[in-house]
């Protein structure tokens, strides 16, 4: 049985001498991990948080406009508040003591409990500024009531001396804290940062407008840190929204104007400051409760989402926008940059850290304050309101298409993927010599993989027009065979997963008939390039075969006419005016033999082709590019509307170069 349960000797040394009672603060000294997260630096910046936080409530309670903090030398902050000072009467429960020795110097003590002294706070259960004495090598509190000045010190939990008064102060109110963190927790080399200091004054002044805070440091700690000011008072009437201002000072906005508020709901405050940026730049949401910052965010963040996705699939529905029902928060908050402070009674935390709020009824509070107003505001500008749907139904499309692809790559990860059954490879392994043409159905494939050299020339047939993808829906787009079978042959993936190092091919060939069907069906390839593609356009990769529209033979002599004007200035210049010249027009590049189709089109030593170029995505091609966009977009888009107007306002330059 010794042998199971351990020897007799080890069980007789294990008896009520072993149990330890820690007694006031020595829980925080022997286990400070379980109060402010451990002794790293971010929890030693929590001490400093944990009194400021207590000097906002008072700015918030509507007792304190002024709050002071100072970083001076030796590592010691002084936090100085015009509020109402802590009480200094005796304490009813430990008549002994002071009520501000008891909050000092005991856990579980302070006056947020009841609601009475605060209606809303970010200290909760009284364990804030009693953690930082117990994790201080020095604290000293001053208070300023009744036009009288009192002072006490306390170091590493313990009461150092009792409350003295220290005279008169008729021009004073309020509390002071000034500590030094204790060395013997967070090391020799541990000390604040002025930078961090700063930032975090900033945000507590951003997150109640008006309350003003004046920062101090000493000179000597900011020699490393140049951008931050020896004094400044700081103060933002505007609140959240002047915060997203200097946070997004730098960045490309996308829409005219914030969606930015303040409300109050049963007594409870929330404030908001919401932008979509640009596709090329990050966002962020920071969130937070009675001013304490809730990095992992949490039930007010989750109503916040609720609140916007909710708003704009509304208004789709009113627009009669079907695909608005399947938004996701993601597809609607993607590129936003957001900001939400709540003020709550009684909120609930994970951890004496505060890092997220818990508050289930939260969600709701936040949903409810906040859903309205957006969608008045999406209500009162409908440009703005259309943007932001379209932008959010294709971040929508885009999800669903890479999810689709995903089940198809679990579907084939067993099984080699094949090439499209229409395509003639060539055999070639230097994908720098290789060429794919794009050709118009069945017919013209099969003359030109007859015309072809094997060894450097792919051939793939297109079943006639192709989906355009201007004005398709990215569910059509990913379930068009024709489009699939393009890109397996291309070996490369559209949209944001294209990669030009795995294309299969050095050239990209589009060969269509030389008439008006021919140019339509290359405009639609040409699009999709575009769309999906443009790196591919970029590298110089896509080009445009010349095939003849007519064949002309005088004799022995045979010439080939691009088009009418082509075949007009050959009948003046390129014969001798001597004999009968035969003029046979090709009904299509299928009709052609493909001896010709080869010397004319296909062979590199005889062919005509035409690059097709875009302007590089840099400063001097922006403004080019742009214009490409609004083409694209005015011919191939959604909206007829456009192109007739493009048509009604081109009309004249078209008809002049006709000959009627």
């Amino acid at each position: 049985m010794s042998d199971l349960f351990g020897s007799s000797a080890a069980q007789t040394d294990y008896d009520a001498s072993k149990i330890e009672v820690l007694e006031g603060l020595e829980p925080v000294r022997h286990r400070p991990g379980m109060y402010i997260g451990g002794t790293d630096e971010r929890a030693y910046h929590h001490l400093a948080a944990e009194i400021l936080d207590n000097s906002m409530d008072e700015a918030v309670a509507g007792h304190a406009s002024r709050i002071e903090f100072h970083l001076e030398a030796a590592d010691r902050l002084v936090i100085k508040d015009n509020g109402r000072g802590i009480p200094i009467d005796p304490h009813p429960k430990f008549p002994e003591k002071s009520a501000l020795e008891v909050i000092m110097s005991t856990l579980h003590a302070g006056g947020k409990f009841s609601g009475k002294a605060y209606e809303t706070s970010g200290g909760l259960h009284g364990v804030g500024a009693s953690v930082v004495n117990a994790l201080s090598s020095s604290m000293i509190v001053e208070v300023a009531r009744d036009k009288q000045l009192f002072r006490q010190q306390f170091s590493r939990g313990k009461t150092f001396s009792a409350l003295e008064s220290i005279g008169a102060a008729p021009n004073r109110r309020g509390t002071s804290i000034s500590f030094t963190p204790d060395t013997e927790i967070f090391g020799e080399t541990m000390r604040f940062k002025p930078a961090l200091l700063f930032r975090m004054a900033r945000s507590k002044a951003y997150l109640f407008a008006g309350v003003e805070i004046r920062w101090k440091c000493a000179s000597e700690l900011l020699r490393d840190n140049s951008d931050i000011p020896a004094e400044a008072t700081i103060c933002y009437p505007g609140g959240l929204g002047d915060y997203l201002n200097d946070a997004t000072k730098d960045k490309a906005i996308m829409i005219s104007s914030p969606f930015a508020g303040r409300t109050e709901l049963e007594g409870q405050k929330f404030e908001w400051a919401m932008t979509w940026l640009g596709p090329a730049e990050d966002g962020f949401t920071h969130s937070y409760c009675n001013t304490v910052p809730t990095p992992n965010g949490g039930t007010h963040e989750a109503g916040f989402r609720g609140a916007i996705t909710k708003g704009l699939r509304h208004y789709g529905d009113l627009c009669g926008q079907k695909k608005a029902s399947e938004l996701t928060a993601d597809d609607v908050l993607a590129g936003t940059c957001s900001m939400l402070s709540v003020f709550l009674r009684d909120p609930q935390f994970q951890g004496q850290t505060k890092d997220k709020l818990v508050s289930m009824e939260a969600q709701k509070w936040t949903e409810t304050a906040i859903r309205d107003r957006f969608e008045l505001w999406l209500s009162a500008e409908p440009d703005r309101a259309n943007w932001l749907l379209e932008q959010a139904i294709e971040r929508m499309e885009d999800r669903k298409r890479k999810r689709k692809e995903k089940e198809v790559a679990r579907k084939t990860a067993t099984r080699k993927l094949r090439l499209p059954g229409k395509l003639a490879d060539c055999s070639a392994q230097d994908t720098s010599a290789t060429e794919l043409f794009l050709v118009e159905g069945d017919s013209a494939g099969g003359s030109a993989k007859s015309a072809r050299d094997r060894k450097t020339q792919a051939v793939l047939p297109l079943r006639g027009k192709i989906l355009n993808v201007a004005s398709a829906t990215a569910d059509k787009l990913s379930a068009n065979q024709e489009l699939s079978d393009l890109s397996l042959a291309l070996g490369v993936k559209g949209g944001k997963d294209f990669k030009l190092e795995d294309l299969r091919y050095g050239r990209i060939i589009i060969m269509t008939d030389a008439d008006v069907d021919g140019a339509h069906i290359a405009a639609l390839l040409m699009t999709y390039f575009y769309r999906e593609m443009p790196h591919l356009i970029e590298a110089g990769r896509l080009y445009l075969a010349q095939p003849p529209l007519y064949r002309m033979t005088q004799g022995s002599k045979t010439l080939y006419a691009l088009d009418d004007a082509h075949k007009d200035e050959l009948l003046k210049s390129g014969f001798d005016g001597r004999g009968k010249i035969e003029i046979s027009r090709f009904k299509g590049l299928g009709e052609m033999p493909p001896a010709q189709l080869k010397e004319t089109t296909m062979s590199k030593d005889s062919r005509r082709l035409l690059r097709v170029a875009l302007p590089l995505r840099d400063a001097v091609g922006a403004d080019e590019r742009r214009g490409v966009d609004s083409l694209v977009n005015t011919l191939m888009g959604k909206k007829p509307e456009l192109r007739f107007g493009y048509i009604r306002d081109h009309a004249e330059e078209v008809m002049a170069t006709l000959d009627v």
